[in-house]
């Protein structure tokens, strides 16, 4: 199986909906081979995402407790990913903010440089 898939069941605080996603986005990865869905494949992808995701809570809330906790911890919940997020949602809104002013910037590697 998927080796990036986390356990969920039993983290304290229980596992969020994002970690859920991701856990469900890498199920779909692995068993579809479509690592970034294209024009034909986003739709199927997405629904079986949602479908994936949908089960998975299901199971989790309906699962007992576990007696201990599991031996990793959610890539969402390590401060690595968290600082990598922060730095992608700033690069974003950057450049979501350099078009909206009309500042003439390039794309570098995913970050905006905004030209002087």
């Amino acid at each position: 199986m998927c080796r990036n898939i986390t356990t969920l069941r039993g983290l304290e605080p229980p596992a969020t909906d994002d970690e859920i996603e991701a856990a469900a986005v890498q199920y779909v990865r692995k068993v579809t081979g479509v690592r970034t869905p294209s024009a034909a494949t986003r739709e199927p992808f997405e629904a079986a995402v949602r479908a994936v995701a949908a089960a998975t809570a299901a199971i989790l809330a309906e699962l007992p407790e576990r007696r201990t906790p599991p031996p990793t911890v959610p890539p969402l919940r390590r401060p690595q990913v968290q600082a990598r997020i922060a730095e992608r949602m700033a690069a974003r809104e950057a450049h979501e903010r350099a078009h909206e002013l009309g500042l003439p910037h390039d794309h570098d590697d995913g970050l905006v440089v905004v030209r002087d």
